[in-house]
């Protein structure tokens, strides 16, 4: 904690104490988190801001053009297209994209599937749940009638850009047929719905539907998530232990590069389809105050906010992360070359 303490003030320069409210918008994904941040940021600075949950394309779009105050998405940008949009982007916390499923007679876990018959579902090969690929492992559905009704994201989708990202590595034919995108064209049959919420409601009501969610959406709505077999063979179940298992088998700890993707880590214990989200803010601002307003809340999120992300069971970043996310913020400065402040307190 003293190490956090230090760094942050460094951060922290002489500016207004005035309240600036604000508005965020981006990944559906994050909403979860970012909104009960936002709650408990209000209750203790008075500071009311929003955050517009319109997915990761729309949000990115959003703050390029200067109509918020940050963006947010679940997919980091190279550094030739930060640098070409005039922004910089950190991570937040660590997490997982997770499938899950509305099969009557399959208890909430239940269900393995291996990345090929995940991959199957979604390029259109494997359409009933008794396809003998999959009652090999899941016996029950030996007798099922239903057929596999899978749901996906229609608009430009952080939590699209991981899945993809996961099956491109797994799988040279969805590499060379789709590829790791925001947005996929999906094949006939797939339902497309937009924001994470939306695949949460339709899967709700349709028997034998697939989807795929930030695993907060499956925690709050008691979702019937998957078992997915990793890299090692292993199948395990999503969770902060799994996340945080991929965690330790990528180079983030130790180096602090956040820009590795977090898929398809080796490790028995390891969840396949781990990822982060993401904050755009400008590198150069047009309005500091606006700026400072958003990155203070982030401050404080980092600071105060971890119990909230546990709560979901999100992973702080590790240390060497965090580190180098103050040092990023500590970089953003105005049109005329001056460091932006951003006045906080760590009573």
């Amino acid at each position: 904690m003293m190490k956090r303490i230090v760094l942050l003030v460094s951060l922290i320069g002489v500016g207004s104490a005035q309240a600036v409210d604000f508005t965020g918008a981006g990944s559906s994904a994050a909403a979860p988190l970012y909104t009960k941040w936002q709650d408990a940021y209000a209750k203790r600075t008075s500071v009311n801001s929003t955050y517009d949950s319109v997915g990761s394309s729309a949000g990115i779009k959003k703050i390029q053009a200067g109509a918020v105050a940050f963006g947010a998405s679940d997919a980091p940008m190279s550094s030739s297209d930060l640098k070409k949009n005039n922004l910089l982007d950190f991570p937040t916390v660590i997490s997982g994209v997770v499938p899950f499923v509305n099969l009557p007679g399959i208890k909430d876990g239940e269900l393995r599937l291996t990345p090929e018959e995940l991959i199957g579902i979604y390029s259109g090969r494997i359409t009933k749940w008794s396809d003998p690929a999959i009652v090999r492992h899941n016996p029950k559905l030996m007798r099922s009638t239903l057929n596999i009704i899978p749901i996906a994201r229609a608009d430009g989708s952080g939590t699209t850009f991981t899945l993809t990202d996961y099956f491109s590595r797994v799988n040279t034919d969805w590499k060379q047929n789709f590829g790791t995108k925001f947005t996929i064209e999906w094949v006939p049959g797939i339902t497309t719905v937009k924001g994470s919420a939306g695949i949460v409601t339709m899967l709700m009501k349709t028997p034998g539907a697939i989807g795929y969610a930030e695993y907060a959406y499956v925690l709050e709505n008691k979702l019937n998530y998957i078992q997915l077999k990793n890299r090692d063979g292993q199948f395990v179940k999503p969770n902060a232990d799994s996340f945080r298992a991929a965690l330790a088998r990528s180079s983030w700890q130790k180096t602090g590069n956040f820009e590795e993707m977090l898929t398809d880590k080796p490790g028995a214990e390891s969840w396949p389809i781990t990822g982060s989200t993401y904050i755009f803010v400008p590198n150069v601002t047009g309005d500091p105050e606006l700026t400072a307003a958003a990155l203070k809340f982030f401050t404080w999120a980092f600071m105060e906010g971890d119990a909230i992300a546990s709560s979901l069971d999100y992973l702080r970043l590790p240390d060497t992360v965090q580190a180098k996310v103050f040092r990023e913020i500590s970089s953003v400065t105005d049109t005329k070359g001056n460091r932006i402040s951003i006045p906080i307190s760590l009573k």
